[in-house]
C-alpha cells in the first residue's frame, strides 16, 4: 500500500507537492506560507494549530509533507509525528524554532519517524534569505525521494562471486531511514552480550542526532554502541554506527572512512554506498540487513552483497513505517528473506548460532 500522497496538478500543469504546515503561531505559519508560494511546485494543503488537529487532518486528507513544529498546546510536535506515523504515515519535517535548544526533542521526533529539521526561517527575511532557501532545499530532497518511491530499476544480473571467506569473521550490515531508530532498537535488543559478530548500521540521520542516536541505542542492547571514526576497524561484540553527513564506506584494508562522493546523492549517508564498499572489499563472511524506509536507498547494495554469497534480510510491508527501502530490495530480489520487525533479531541469532552464514 502506498502511503504517500499524490502530487498536485497545478494551474500550469506542472505538479507540485501538497505541504500542511502545523504550528501555533500565527506568524510562522504566514512566513512559511510565503516562503512556499514563491515557487509553483508547493501547494498549502491545509494548516493546524496544534498536533492533535494535525493528526485529525491526516486521516482525511493526507499531504505528501508536513512542516511540523515541536512546541505546540494539546499535543506537541513529538507526539503528533507518533501518531500520524501510525495512524496515516506521510513525510514530516520539523521545522522548529531552535535545533540545538530543543535536539532532545528533536532526536523524540527522529525517533518517532520525522525525516529531517530545519530551523524556522525568521519573518523578516525574504525568500531568497538563508535561513528560507534552506528550508526550500530540505523540501526539494524529501520530494526527491518520494519520487524515488515511484520508480525502481532493476540492475543487470552480475554473476556470483566465489564465496571462499577467510578468517575476518562475521559482520552484520544494517540500513535503514524513517522510523528506523524503533525498529533498529528492536533488533538489536534481542542480541545478547555474547553476540560474536561486528554489527555495523547506517541510519538516515543528520550527523548533529547521531550521537544521540548512538546513545539511546545503547541503552537498550546488551551490546555496547560506539560512533565510528575514521580508521576504525570493525569489532566483534559491538554495535558501531556511522555518524557524518558523509557517506561510511570500507576501505580495501577493512577500515572505515567517509567519503564526500558521490556528491548527488540524496541520503546522507548512503546505505548503497556502505553496502557496495563492503561488498567488494570485506572477505569475511556477513548478513545484510535493509529495515524501514522512505525511496530505494539500499535496495541495490544489499543486492550486491547477495551477488556475493551473503544471507539477506529484509522487513515485510506490515512492520515497516515506511515500505519503501525494503520494497524496492523485494523488487530487485535482493532478499533471501522477507521477515516481520520482530522476527529479525532471532532469524541473524539463528543463523550466526549455527553458523548457517554464507
Amino acid at each position: 500500500m502506498k502511503v504517500w500522497g499524490r502530487f498536485y496538478r497545478s494551474d500550469n500543469g506542472n505538479y507540485a507537492m501538497r505541504i500542511a504546515i502545523v504550528n501555533d503561531s500565527i506568524m510562522a505559519v504566514e512566513c512559511l506560507k510565503r516562503i512556499l508560494v514563491t515557487t509553483d511546485r508547493h501547494q498549502v494543503a491545509w494548516v493546524a494549530r496544534d498536533g492533535s488537529e494535525a493528526v485529525m487532518r491526516c486521516t482525511s486528507d493526507k499531504p505528501d509533507l508536513i512542516l511540523m513544529d515541536l512546541v505546540m498546546p494539546v499535543m506537541d510536535g513529538v507526539e503528533a509525528t507518533r501518531q500520524i506515523m501510525q495512524k496515516s504515515p506521510c513525510a514530516i519535517l520539523i521545522v522548529t524554532a531552535s535545533v540545538d535548544g530543543r535536539s532532545s526533542k528533536v532526536f523524540q521526533a527522529i525517533r518517532a519517524g520525522a525525516m529531517d529539521v530545519v530551523r524556522t526561517p525568521s519573518f523578516d527575511i525574504n525568500a531568497n534569505g538563508k535561513e528560507a532557501m534552506k528550508l526550500l532545499k530540505k523540501i526539494d530532497t524529501i520530494e526527491r525521494l518520494i519520487a524515488m518511491e515511484e520508480t525502481v530499476t532493476r540492475p543487470p544480473a552480475s554473476a556470483t562471486s566465489n564465496k571462499a571467506k577467510d578468517k575476518e569473521g562475521v559482520l552484520v550490515v544494517i540500513g535503514s531511514s524513517t522510523g528506523g531508530p524503533q525498529a533498529l532498537a528492536t533488533v538489536l535488543s534481542s542480541f545478547p552480550e555474547s553476540f560474536p559478530a561486528s554489527v555495523i548500521v547506517v541510519q538516515h540521520v543528520d550527523a548533529q542526532f547521531a550521537p544521540s542516536l548512538a546513545s539511546w541505542l545503547d541503552s537498550r542492547t546488551s551490546l555496547p554502541v560506539h560512533t565510528i571514526k575514521e580508521g576504525d576497524r570493525p569489532i566483534p561484540g559491538s554495535i558501531q554506527i556511522a555518524c557524518t553527513n558523509d557517506h561510511l564506506i570500507m576501505t580495501p584494508e577493512r577500515t572505515f572512512a567517509y567519503s564526500r562522493k558521490p556528491m548527488g546523492n540524496v541520503f546522507r549517508p548512503s546505505v548503497d554506498v556502505f553496502f557496495e564498499s563492503v561488498a567488494r572489499n570485506w572477505k569475511g563472511k556477513g548478513i545484510g540487513v535493509l529495515l524501514t524506509g522512505m525511496g530505494r536507498d539500499g535496495a541495490k547494495g544489499l543486492l550486491a552483497l547477495r551477488e556475493r554469497g551473503w544471507h539477506t534480510i529484509s522487513q515485510d510491508r506490515d512492520s515497516s513505517v515506511i515500505y519503501g527501502m525494503p520494497k524496492a530490495a523485494a523488487e530487485l530480489n535482493a532478499a533471501v528473506r522477507v521477515l516481520p520487525l520482530s522476527n529479525i533479531g532471532a532469524a541473524l541469532l539463528q543463523r550466526i548460532a549455527f553458523k548457517d552464514v554464507a
